[in-house]
């Protein structure tokens, strides 16, 4: 137990003395970490020794490592700090890959520490040996294998550096059992000494001048803003740009709260399920301001036919994603926050720039707006609609609740009907789009904010992979509540089977009206309370009581129709101008509509008016 290790010293006789293991949990400690998700194994017992009298960090015993790295995502997502998991070496360390993938994917700030077999066995295939280093080289920004216990303060120090500036990403620490094991001389704080990891924060002013003489002289700029905003915390550099220049916003899957959905200018999500004023902005707009974003082949379907009228400018910290998809006229390297300040001070009324005159822009993208607005049809069979259960859950919990998703149709109809007005108070799975996401995001989540009401709105297929946890939240005090949407089917495939392969269901029926699983008797067992919603009216007196239960997790089952669709849709590989608002229904090309409609017409009229009101 953990007397057998050694008592450090005070700090008035000199370097504290410790195990390697110890010199873990110490350097979490003065790295400000307060919880750690995880699950022990051989090669990291002696770090769970340490951990035994840890008094500053709370570990969470999870069910499954894959858990422990969605959970650590969930928290750093919804704190903005970086998320801490904890693996032992073989499955252990595998079982986080998934996790660690998915950070990668959506930048997240995780470190993920691995026990390894003792150095003496590495390269001898030993009981539960894994090259984990060397497995998720691809999918980290750096990892580290410890061969020095001396090296573990730095080790730590510098994971968590690498992990939380420039563009924000996973970082792996393997520690084998003998450098947990030995005694070191612990000294705080490392110097970090990084060679060639120097992120470019400051915009060149040189590029920040040319891009507001292109936003002064555009007539149809759209602002095209990625997730990079949200972990900049540029949302309030991001409202005053908007202020000060009048330009409509467009926030992606991972920027949802970024801008306000209820400010005049937001036009919704781009891409294969955005809305239509947004995809249609992109198709019509002759320039884009992308912040903080990669161009994902989600948003931009063929990248042939996207935005084909627009001039570019794009901003990012990361200098890899620039130019990558779509050549760029005006290019940015630096942090979203500095750029849309610099931008705004080119406009402020100390400034020489002019905010573009775009009025006509503006009146075209509110009539887009006013034909095509959110909404979906209730089901002439009578089964429950699920965006209503979505929508009904937005208007309850409110824009303050925190939304955790799983991915499929529930992840978009959440991402279409809840209306987020603030940044990271939605978590989900974007690039990645890893099934069993939402359950041990939500942990997270509830650990970063106990106070707040945290809700994951997940899928019967998705729920299945990772119900475990809520085990793990019912006997870690952490009472999130599921809304667990039964399709019975893998709901997203499906869709696809019928839009593109005739009807064909391959191996996407999940048991429906069977009730297998039983979800409420499963739910009951893993310790939350449990309800099944099979009306409409029955729809807001649950998510009602499930409000008012706050010392148990709460999943509430909503049996909805098998045949719901995500509207609109872009077909992958599409242009965006084909997009549907909803089965047979082409917004831009529909057969009741001219060619007028198209983004060089409307571009066209568009240019005559502006040049006739300037002739004027």
């Amino acid at each position: 137990m953990a007397g057998s290790q050694p008592t450090p010293a005070t700090e008035a006789n000199g370097p504290e003395r410790m195990t390697g293991a110890q010199a873990v949990v110490r350097s979490l400690e003065e790295l400000g970490t307060e919880i750690v998700f995880g699950l022990p194994g051989g090669a990291v017992l002696p770090l769970y020794d340490a951990l035994f009298d840890a008094e500053k960090l709370r570990h969470v015993l999870v069910r499954h490592e894959q858990g422990a790295g969605h959970a650590a995502e969930g928290y750093a997502v919804a704190s903005g700090k970086v998320g801490v998991c904890i693996a032992t070496s073989g499955p252990g360390a595998t079982n986080l890959v998934t996790a660690i993938a998915d950070a990668h994917l959506d930048s997240v700030p995780l470190v993920a520490i691995t026990g390894q077999v003792g150095s003496p066995l590495l390269g001898t295939d030993a009981f539960q040996e894994a090259d984990i280093r060397g497995i998720t080289m691809p999918i980290t920004k750096h990892n580290f294998m410890v061969t020095d216990p001396d090296e573990i303060p730095y080790a730590l120090a510098a994971a968590f550096h690498i992990a939380s500036t420039g563009r924000p990403g996973p970082v792996l620490v393997d520690i084998p059992k003998d450098i947990q094991n030995a005694v070191i001389d612990f000294n705080w704080p490392p110097t970090i000494d990084l060679a060639g990891y120097k992120p470019n924060t400051k915009p060149h002013n040189r590029q920040i001048a040319q891009a507001a003489k292109m936003i002064a002289e555009a007539k149809r700029p759209v602002l095209y803003i990625g997730g990079g905003v949200v972990k900049a915390e540029a949302h309030k550099q991001l409202a005053e740009f908007v202020e000060a220049t009048g330009i409509p916003v467009v926030t992606t899957l991972m920027a949802l709260g970024a801008f306000p959905q209820s400010h005049p200018l937001y036009l919704g999500m781009p891409g294969m399920h955005g809305s239509v004023p947004a995809v249609g902005a992109f198709q019509e707009s002759d320039l884009l301001i992308a912040v903080g974003t990669r161009f994902d082949d989600r948003v931009t379907g063929d990248t042939d036919t996207f935005a084909p009228l627009a001039k570019v400018i794009h901003a990012d910290i990361d200098p890899a994603e620039i130019g990558k998809i779509r050549a760029v006229d005006v290019p940015i390297v630096g942090d979203a926050k500095r750029v849309l300040s610099e931008l705004t001070d080119c406009f402020s009324e100390s400034g020489k720039t002019k905010a573009p005159d775009i009025a006509l822009w503006i009146e075209r993208l509110q009539g887009l707006k006013d034909r095509f607005p959110r909404g979906y049809d209730k089901h002439a069979d009578g089964t429950l609609a699920p965006q209503y259960v979505i929508e009904t859950l937005s208007r309850l919990a409110g824009p303050d609740a925190y939304y955790c998703s799983g991915v499929g149709q529930h992840q978009m109809w959440s991402a279409q009907f809840v209306d987020f007005e603030t940044p990271r108070h939605w978590i989900n799975s974007g690039g990645a789009g890893t099934m069993g996401y939402a359950i041990p995001a939500a942990l997270g989540v509830k650990a970063a904010h106990p106070e707040a009401e945290v809700w994951a709105i997940d899928g019967d297929g998705c729920f299945q992979m990772t119900n475990q946890e809520i085990t793990t939240a019912a006997l870690e005090g952490f009472p999130f509540k599921v809304a667990l949407i039964n399709n019975g089917n893998l709901g997203m495939v499906r869709q696809w089977q019928t839009l593109f392969y005739d009807g064909h269901y391959s191996h996407t029926k999940l048991g429906g009206e069977t009730y297998v699983p039983d979800f409420v008797q499963l739910s009951e067992a893993l310790g939350a309370v449990a309800i099944r919603v099979t009306t409409e009216e029955e729809v807001e007196p649950a998510i009602q009581r499930a409000r008012e239960i706050n010392d148990r997790p709460v999943v509430i089952e909503f049996i909805v129709g098998e045949d719901a669709q995500v509207w609109p849709m872009i077909a992958a590989g599409s242009s965006n101008s084909d997009i549907e608002y909803a089965r047979g229904m082409r917004p831009f090309f529909d057969e009741e509509e001219s060619a007028a409609e198209s983004p060089a017409a409307i571009s066209e009229t568009i240019e005559t008016a502006v040049a006739e009101q300037e002739g004027n």
